[in-house]
């Protein structure tokens, strides 16, 4: 009697746990569709913006001295399977003097989302005087966008009729900036995509079919030199999307020598990270950022979001 009602017991708790473990599955993409809602609907965030600027911003395209690849990797919520996940490829490079060329894939996957993004950049730059230098870009892209909306049902989402036979959008883009260039310090202002195509959204637990906003980003950063070897390095970001609440973050990283790097970075009311940067070679970078949520939202879940950053000088 005794053992049949510990199998019993234990049962019980396994049950427990896989639906403990289903709410929070099922919180995790109700939280999702929420960041992608009319009233909070933004693009991915990266906690290596700063030596990704190409993404935001195509006056970044060529403004570097050489060639350069970079490779991103972030996975959000590590653990939890369908989770969000992005990777990144990025170019650029000068074509002599005044004009600079840049190309960028994005691949992302977010629950029942999957869309890749490419986009290719032009850069015109001004020297303004021996300091400064004023570079203008003009970003033209497409994006393959796909939505897998029966999965919905899967995580106890509601949906719009219309999403019953939806298919899959390929659709194209055009986006602008301008980037300000100093030895010790930088001003960029950029729209990405100024075209607004359809997207997934969530109003009061029902899935539809909406409008993407415009993404506005406006960031900048200066270095302080501490020493002959050491440098902290300081960085600002804030997007504006329409109907939603400015985004806000700051980053400050202490370079030892140009060798190591290592920094902290807060976006407003929703994490906080840590980053290393180290330089294997003197064309090679390699860095890992560490991101936990604060937002009472998913507080005590698995939101623990790793993130690979890697840079080849060509």
């Amino acid at each position: 009697m005794a053992i049949y009602q510990l199998l019993k017991s234990t049962e019980k708790n396994l049950i427990l746990k896989q639906m403990k473990f289903i709410f929070k599955i099922k919180l995790l993409v109700l939280f999702t569709l929420l960041s992608m809602s009319s009233k909070a609907q933004q693009d991915p965030n990266y906690t290596f913006y700063g030596y990704n600027m190409n993404i935001y911003n195509p006056a970044f395209a060529g403004s570097s001295e050489a060639a350069e690849f970079s490779l991103g990797m972030r996975s959000q919520w590590a653990g939890i399977e369908g989770a969000p996940e992005s990777q990144s490829a990025i170019f650029g490079m000068p074509l002599g003097k005044k004009v600079g060329l840049g190309a960028t894939i994005l691949n992302d996957k977010t629950f029942i989302e999957q869309q890749t993004w490419v986009s290719i950049d032009v850069s015109y730059n001004v020297q303004l005087d021996e300091e400064h230098m004023l570079y203008f870009g003009i970003k033209g892209s497409a994006n393959s966008y796909d939505a897998n909306t029966q999965g919905l049902v899967t995580y106890g989402v509601g949906q719009d009729g219309s999403l019953i036979d939806y298919n899959s959008r390929f659709t194209p883009n055009v986006g602008a900036g301008a980037y300000l260039k100093h030895d010790r310090y930088f001003v960029s202002i950029s729209a990405p995509k100024l075209l607004t195509p359809s997207r997934l959204q969530e109003d009061n637990g029902e899935a539809y079919l909406g409008e993407d906003q415009i993404h506005a980003y406006l960031s900048g950063g200066y270095t302080f030199i501490l020493g002959k070897t050491i440098d902290l390095k300081t960085l600002g970001m804030f997007r504006y999307v329409n109907a939603s609440p400015i985004s806000a973050e700051i980053t400050g990283i202490l370079d030892f020598g140009q060798r190591i790097g290592l920094g902290g970075s807060y976006r407003y009311d929703e994490s906080l990270s840590g980053l290393f940067l180290f330089n294997i070679s003197s064309g090679f970078r390699l860095g890992y950022a560490y991101e936990t949520s604060i937002q009472s939202s998913i507080n005590g879940l698995e939101n623990n979001t790793h993130e690979l950053f890697m840079r080849f000088e060509l």
